[in-house]
């Protein structure tokens, strides 16, 4: 059971506290080699819009490294009513905005940085405006999150920063799904750049818990997410030779990443964490041209026919 996004340019018993919040009871995943009712939702929704969009838009790059100057960040104007009217149009059931790219530069007004579009020449809050587009079209809405911010935690070698980042990012992703839930419901997190660190070092649990306690039917996946028997964290096991069985990379997950690649033909659905089962359906995502974010050098696009042959190839392997 697999969805095709194609990029457009533009419940437990433990206790656990997660970093400077309350204690909560623990939100977990229920073993299953059979998807539950919200697996089947994302499942149903199969064919969305990646929104890539931000300060790279405006440097011809693919990754900067959080050195360019808000200010660079300059759309004279922001029609997120026309985006997610053209997904609408195009049959589209969700969409998935980038809210912060691997530069860290935040598509919201962030009391945490200054690394956002309140400082850059449109302080449009796109993520609301997003958000209540998706609301006029009915269209889900997911939102795209990197762990990896080399503004604000250039240095991922020293452990020692870890705590203070990873407060960081829960506190932004509070934010974010405050802007976002006001308007509608979040029906994805898609989060990348995990590579950079060990997966240890990581808060997935309690990123999992700030996405569940506030948006319980919100599925979650961490790009690259299963590892081998030998190596929990290898990077990166491709579709081609991830088993049955094989561990979780980053639990608690909903769904599996590996971007740009799509499934095989024998695609497996359940892995394991802990001597556990877990139904987790994969997720294509897949860009039209060369390039994520857009590029006035990238002018070489896939055609229909190929764009054809991922969309079925993807959502035939049920």
């Amino acid at each position: 059971m697999k969805n095709l996004i194609l990029n457009l340019f533009l419940a437990g018993a433990m206790i656990y506290p997660a970093l400077g919040q309350k204690e909560h009871k623990l939100i977990l995943p229920v073993p299953s080699t059979e998807p539950s009712e919200a697996q089947l939702q994302q499942i149903e929704r199969k064919y969305g819009m990646f929104i890539h969009f931000g300060i790279n838009t405006f440097h011809d790059e693919e990754w900067t490294d959080g050195s360019k100057p808000a200010e660079s960040y300059a759309p004279t104007a922001v029609d997120a009513d026309q985006w997610i009217r053209t997904a609408k149009e195009a049959g589209m059931k969700y969409v998935i905005l980038i809210t912060k790219h691997h530069e860290g530069f935040c598509l919201w007004d962030s009391k945490y940085t200054e690394y956002d579009v309140a400082s850059s020449k449109n302080p449009t809050n796109v993520v609301e405006a997003v958000a209540k587009a998706c609301k006029k079209y009915d269209i889900g809405l997911g939102l795209y999150y990197s762990l990896w911010d080399r503004k604000v935690n250039p240095d991922v070698e020293d452990q020692s920063k870890d705590a203070a980042y990873n407060e960081y990012m829960l506190n932004q992703l509070d934010e974010v799904i405050d802007i976002a839930q006001k308007h509608t419901d979040i029906v994805e997190f898609w989060f990348d750049g995990g590579w950079v660190k060990q997966n240890y070092r990581w808060p997935i649990m309690d990123i999992y818990q700030t996405v569940k306690r506030k948006a319980p039917q919100c599925q979650v996946g961490v790009n690259w997410t299963i590892g081998t028997p030998g190596n929990v964290d290898k990077n990166t096991v491709l579709p081609q030779d991830q088993k049955e069985g094989f561990p979780i990379r980053y639990f608690p997950s909903d769904f599996r990443l590996g971007d740009p690649y799509l499934p095989t033909d024998n695609d497996p659905k359940v892995f394991t964490h802990n001597g556990k089962s877990y139904y987790l359906p994969w997720e294509s995502t897949v860009c039209i041209s060369q390039r994520w974010f857009y590029n006035t050098k990238d002018n070489k696009f896939k055609s229909v026919d190929e764009l054809e042959k991922f969309s079925l190839r993807s959502l035939s392997k049920i």
